[in-house]
């Protein structure tokens, strides 16, 4: 059914640029954009980001290195200004930490967008037997809906693989929570900024849908 839906669904194309930040997981974002029909590109020119109708920020890796690389190419302040300027971003695992003022991850201050922190996993008496990092399969809790995330049923299970959580500072900033021996928000929003901790590209034919959601979202 979820196949039929891709499939189905008549879209207007959309040009999508994906933020080249060095991370592994590039291609397989790529991939699954053209499989919902995207235009989509990777590109660390920022003219390339301006004229899209919409950018996605992977990440893979640590969060310093991925924001020496964007302050290296150049594209912090034309990231922020779109951000600010409501341009359509789906940021991914670490794309999503770096969203917030800093991480324990690293010194590297993060872009500050969404007010907040990001803290490492710890383990204690109730956590003792967590495996960090968070790697695998578990069920997202959205406490709303939302267009990009539509025809993806509350409590779904989405691949995640990570050893630190952002924490919001304002509960308006948490549009969905995941339990890993604490509940932590495992997807944020603020303007028509959508962050997740897990990685849709890596959850199946569900993840697919999100992309689908967010292509046609860019362009209403």
């Amino acid at each position: 059914m979820i196949n039929e839906i891709i499939t189905n669904t008549i879209m207007k194309k959309s040009n999508i640029a994906i933020v080249d930040t060095g991370s592994a997981n590039l291609h397989s974002v790529l991939k699954a954009c053209k499989k919902v029909g995207a235009m989509v590109s990777i590109t660390s020119d920022e003219k390339d980001l301006y004229k899209s109708d919409g950018i996605i920020f992977p990440g893979v890796g640590s969060s310093d290195a991925v924001m020496k690389s964007i302050k290296k190419k150049n594209l912090i302040t034309p990231i922020n200004n779109l951000m600010k300027k409501n341009h359509p971003f789906l940021n991914i695992c670490l794309g999503m930490q770096i969203l917030f003022d800093s991480s324990e991850e690293g010194s590297e201050k993060g872009l500050g967008f969404i007010p907040g922190t990001v803290k490492k996993f710890s383990r204690y008496k109730k956590t003792e037997n967590l495996k960090i990092p968070h790697m695998g399969w578990n069920s997202v809790n959205f406490k709303s809906k939302h267009m990009v995330f539509k025809g993806v049923p509350n409590e779904t299970k989405f691949y995640f693989v990570h050893s630190y959580y952002c924490l919001p500072k304002y509960d308006e900033n948490s549009f969905a929570t995941t339990d890993y021996g604490i509940e932590f928000c495992s997807v944020s929003i603020k303007n028509r900024v959508i962050a997740t901790q897990f990685h849709p590209e890596k959850s199946g034919e569900i993840g697919l849908i999100i992309y689908k959601n967010f292509i046609q979202y860019t362009v209403i």
